[in-house]
């Protein structure tokens, strides 16, 4: 049985998207760290579990999802013109029905985004590094329309109760823009100091300065939550959760 999370926001009604949970697949691993819907194929799975898997989700998509080879950076891959089976990005956008863009997490945040009028998709894994980098920045830019017109959700990720980072990543956002520096709170941890980031709102954050106001979702947590979903975090070796969106 399928647990699946559907994005409540105002998109138009053609716009369809989803993100998978842990639950409804057929894969385990030793003490099921894949257990059950793991779509990760480049994790220490059974490709032939992970195979099934893909396919059990398929059964509710109009077509295969066109999946990335993600690498955290900021290159958006418009997919109906990508020249190879699995090209590589960290954003998926289509303006074709029936091309159904994903990316894969497992607490980066995934950023759904559509315009109003329901002419073009995007998703977007925004990790620390991707975030800092401008992957929500390049991502708005490749879909070439109003950015006052654009609609944004954030998907479930790691909550700010545990997202712990060291120096480096608190200088790369706040050197950038100071006000990224309320989405950290120090830890009294000792000898090097840490901080806890709130990713969600360095997200909204940086839609907002890209002209998006209209911001959905976030507050779910992938690391708290064990029984629904992967956390790399959390467990270090596990399996991967889908984020998916499309125009019918």
């Amino acid at each position: 049985m399928h647990d699946w999370i559907i994005p409540d926001w105002p998109a138009p009604v053609h716009v369809k998207s989803l993100f998978t949970t842990r639950s409804g697949g057929v894969s385990d691993g030793e003490n099921g760290i894949y257990a059950s819907l793991n779509l990760g194929m480049h994790v220490r799975d059974d490709p032939v579990a992970v195979e099934r898997n893909r396919a059990l989700l398929c059964d509710y998509l109009p077509t295969e999802p066109k999946w990335l080879q993600q690498v955290h950076g900021i290159e958006p891959v418009c997919i109906e013109h990508a020249t190879v089976a699995v090209p590589q990005g960290d954003a998926a956008l289509s303006r074709k029905p029936g091309r159904v863009c994903a990316i894969m997490v497992a607490d980066c945040l995934p950023v759904f985004l559509c315009d109003r009028a329901g002419t073009v998709v995007a998703i977007a894994h925004a990790g620390w590094r991707g975030l800092v980098g401008g992957i929500i920045e390049q991502t708005i830019a490749a879909m070439q329309v109003d950015r006052g017109s654009l609609l944004a959700w954030l998907g479930p990720a790691i909550g700010p109760n545990h997202f712990e980072v060291g120096v480096d990543v608190y200088r790369a956002f706040v050197q950038q823009d100071g006000i990224a520096e309320k989405a950290f709170m120090a830890t009294r941890k000792k000898p090097e100091k840490k901080w806890l980031a709130d990713i969600f709102l360095l997200a909204r954050q940086r839609l907002k300065a890209s002209g998006v106001s209209a911001i959905y979702g976030g507050g779910i947590c992938t690391y708290s939550d064990a029984q629904r979903f992967f956390s790399y975090r959390r467990d270090g070796e596990t399996g991967r959760m889908a984020a998916l969106i499309w125009l019918e």
